[in-house]
């Protein structure tokens, strides 16, 4: 089932670079620098190192640099901001849309070889034969043994219709063999969703710009069948667009209601409401959260229990509860750097703290989507939720 997680950290060749718990708000340009105190050091040294080191000729510009913009990232020591090189970087942005052209495989580094973590189905990795544990060892005759993940996902991607070679050693075969295989444009879906029971069951793995499309769909595909109640399971999801976390909750919270607020580095504060327009639903609401529910579904989780919408179920989220943004640099890469902090309806600040659990349960995986599904049953007339060795109320002071 979908709903149960693996714990490894996966590189997906149809979404990007997974950096756990990172996703941020928005996509910004570059910006002009800041202070100039300090950088005139920071010349002087560079004109020394190419003056006078003895192995002039071996010295890398570019290396250099980077090891520089990583070292005052390093000092700056925030945990969310980052450097990242180009090809991450595009990655970074492509996951963000939630589309791309590719194969639709997910792969990961293990024991230092590109390995198949999962072909998605229906995607050309699938029509092709590309199973789970096969070993690519080469990209259009290039060996992948020298490649970062993010260069050997670069690789494989392409334009759309345009084919791409892969050499795959399968794990029950002795001789590799060559997969010939035809880009196609993947849309990374963000939501997945089913009816059991009479209650819909929403699992937002991430909130990229498709999201809001994707959760309007399925908000008419409830309403049809007359769902009861709603389970929307956040467990896992590392956040991602602010933009549509405000989208998502305009479909549970009416109109004008406050989402979130935005304070940033001049203590500026801005507010972000629920919209105008949206397909809203009334109906009966419980939201799940994990450790590793972080940045935009905490702020979502958050909003939804401030005003009285859903009944959060699970254990405390992880407490990113910062904006963060891309900036490229003139070479491709990027910083990805914290630039505000994100604040509940009820003024609770979400950094660091994270958003407790109305009810704070030992269940895991299934257990935990069938306490919510008896817990709306209840609420709607039907079966209570397990008994209280399943579940204790999370006492907090909500000031």
């Amino acid at each position: 089932m979908w709903f149960v997680r693996s714990k490894l950290i996966i590189f997906v060749l149809i979404a990007s670079l997974a950096l756990s718990f990172v996703l941020g708000c928005a996509v910004g340009n570059r910006l002009s620098p800041g202070p100039a105190h300090g950088l005139e050091v920071i010349r002087e040294a560079w004109g020394i190192i190419f003056h006078d080191y003895v192995d002039r000729d071996s010295l890398d510009a570019n290396e250099l640099s980077r090891a520089a913009i990583e070292g005052m990232i390093e000092v700056i020591d925030d945990p969310y901001t980052s450097y990242l090189d180009a090809e991450t970087y595009k990655l970074r942005l492509e996951h963000l849309r939630g589309e791309f052209s590719g194969i639709g495989a997910r792969v990961s580094m293990q024991e230092g070889k590109l390995t198949i973590i999962a072909a998605i189905p229906g995607s050309p990795a699938a029509v092709a034969g590309i199973r789970a544990g096969d070993i690519i060892l080469a990209i259009d005759g290039e060996p992948t043994g020298t490649m970062s993940l993010a260069e050997a996902v670069l690789e494989v991607r392409g334009k759309e219709g345009m084919p791409v070679t892969l050499l795959i050693q399968r794990h029950d075969a002795i001789e590799p063999e060559e997969i010939v295989i035809i880009r196609a444009e993947i849309k990374l879906p963000s939501i997945f969703f089913e009816m059991r029971n009479g209650m819909a069951i929403i699992n937002i793995t991430h909130f990229s710009e498709r999201t809001d499309e994707e959760l309007l769909s399925v908000v008419e595909q409830l309403l049809q069948e007359k769902a009861e109640g709603i389970v929307v399971d956040l467990r896992t999801n590392p956040g991602g667009l602010l933009d549509a976390v405000v989208a998502v909750a305009s479909r549970f919270l009416s109109a004008g209601r406050l989402i979130v607020t935005v304070v940033d580095n001049a203590g500026r504060s801005s507010v972000h409401e629920a919209r105008e327009g949206a397909v809203a639903i009334d109906l009966p609401l419980v939201v799940l959260t994990d450790k590793y529910s972080a940045s935009g579904s905490e702020v979502l989780a958050g909003a939804l229990q401030d005003h009285g919408r859903a009944i959060i179920a699970g254990s405390k989220t992880l407490g990113k509860g910062s904006v963060n943004i891309l900036r490229q640099l003139k070479d491709g890469s990027g910083i990805y750097i914290t630039t505000a902090r994100w604040l509940t309806p009820n003024g609770r600040l979400i950094e660091g703290n994270g958003i407790h659990p109305d009810y704070e349960l030992e269940l895991e995986g299934e257990d935990a989507v069938q306490w919510a599904i008896d817990y709306l049953e209840g609420e709607t007339g039907g079966n209570a939720p397990h008994t209280t060795t399943d579940w204790k109320p999370q006492i907090e002071d909500k000031q």
